[in-house]
């Protein structure tokens, strides 16, 4: 997850190598991270590295339904680099709007981004049986740049900006990723506050049928109030629509960084994930990001084979065929367990086939048999002169007593504004010009 005021290292270590020896000497200044050289590692090294990973989120029986094609996942981020052999011919590069200057060529420009690209849908190299193959491998990537890395030369810059500013830009990505028509939107990123611009655009967007993945923070295990007196709460993961993420380790256990707080559905693994790096190494990355990614690489596999399906049974499909990680139904570290893309496949399947049953009771027994039903009126209705002539002796036995008339108009009350609220703002209009 990145985050402008809490950014976590994410990575925590590049366990394998660059494709030349020369490129080892190119790894980011990233704390944690080392490489070996290419003598040193066997062609299949990544994929064995992976195979926890997918073996935890039950994908190899899912990709025998569905390997995400025909889908489009915006990863919402640092941006992707489209050049780097897991992920080519599979990247559309957005706009960028950061306001920074850095240029996608300068390696620092996004590094987080490209690794969750290639967790989502890297498809290997040389055929596809090295590198990482992603969850969803034949889905494709929409790159929108919202935020720099840390190691962004921009960074600081951004980091001044006023708050309204950068979550106004987080605003303009998903109205971006709404008009290219993408099936999921990956948000491995993090405010701490909240912003009106972003939560109507994140509803437009689920109202557009698209699925909503969000990371939910790197800030602890527990929900307490801290000394400054707030509680780990991350957006957008916290937004209504958004599927929020908590990360666990290769021993199912919550991971002592994931944010433990009432809005996370799901967890994936978290720890020592492993993904393709701009620089073509191999990282593994830590954080709730890559749980994110992992879980948006699900999504696509059911949204590919199930176009039409809406976010909630999505989202139905994701949590209540989640394996416990846990005691107990629910856990507010793991959500309602861990995501089995195999299981939720199936239940999206049966969810789309429920068709609600016929009432077995007669609609007689509800509406008293119809129109034909209906008894007679008691009184028979009175014809346009009777009409008249009522009318008029009414008048006349009012105005004999005095009487007037005041017609009092009201203004309709809004149900849900209270007194003194301000009308809530609509959906951002989309990018700024230049």
């Amino acid at each position: 997850m990145l985050s402008r005021a809490l950014v976590s290292g994410v990575a925590a270590g590049a366990f394998l190598v660059a494709p030349s020896a020369s490129a080892a000497a190119s790894v980011p200044a990233v704390a944690g991270v080392s490489a070996v050289s290419a003598a040193s590692a066997m062609a299949d090294s990544v994929r064995y590295q992976q195979q926890w990973v997918l073996d935890m989120l039950d994908v190899g029986p899912a990709w025998s339904a569905s390997e995400g094609a025909n889908v489009t996942v915006a990863v919402i981020d640092s941006g992707v680099d489209p050049y780097v052999s897991d992920l080519t011919g599979s990247v559309r590069t957005g706009q960028d709007y950061t306001g920074l200057k850095t240029s996608p060529d300068n390696p620092r420009w996004g590094e987080h981004g490209t690794w969750m690209a290639s967790i989502i849908a890297g498809h290997g190299h040389d055929g596809g049986g090295d590198g990482i193959i992603g969850i969803a491998p034949k889905a494709k990537i929409l790159s929108v740049r919202v935020i720099p890395d840390m190691n962004d030369p921009g960074y600081h810059t951004y980091d001044s900006e006023p708050e309204q500013q950068i979550q106004r830009e987080l605003a303009e990505g998903i109205m971006e990723a709404i008009r290219a028509h993408v099936q999921v939107i990956s948000m491995s990123i993090g405010y701490s506050e909240p912003s009106g611009v972003v939560r109507a655009a994140l509803e437009s967007a689920y109202k557009q049928g698209i699925v909503l993945v969000a990371s939910s923070g790197n800030s602890g295990n527990n929900d307490e109030r801290r000394n400054h007196d707030w509680a780990p709460v991350s957006f957008p993961a916290e937004y209504p629509g958004v599927l929020s993420v908590g990360a666990v380790n290769s021993g199912r256990q919550p991971t002592s960084f994931s944010s433990g707080n009432l809005s996370v559905r799901v967890a994936a693994p978290g720890a020592a994930v492993p993904a393709e790096g701009r620089d073509g190494l191999y990282y593994t990355v830590d954080g709730t990001s890559p749980a994110c990614a992992l879980v948006a690489g699900v999504a696509a596999l059911i949204k590919s084979e199930y176009p039409t399906i809406s976010p909630a049974l999505v989202i139905q499909a994701l949590t209540t065929t989640a394996q416990k990680a846990t005691s107990g139904d629910y856990n507010f570290l793991t959500g309602f367990g861990i995501v089995d893309a195999d299981a939720a496949l199936k239940e999206a399947g049966r969810l789309m086939g429920e068709r609600a049953a016929r009432s077995q009771v007669p609609l007689s027994s509800h509406f008293g048999g119809g129109t034909a039903a209906v008894p007679a009126a008691p009184v028979a209705p009175r014809s346009a002169s009777g009409l008249a002539v009522f009318a008029a002796l009414a008048f006349l036995s009012f105005a004999a007593a005095g009487g007037g008339l005041i017609v009092v108009l009201r203004r309709p009350r809004d149900p849900l504004r209270q007194p003194g609220q301000q009308p809530q703002p609509g959906p951002w209009p989309g990018p700024r010009p230049g």
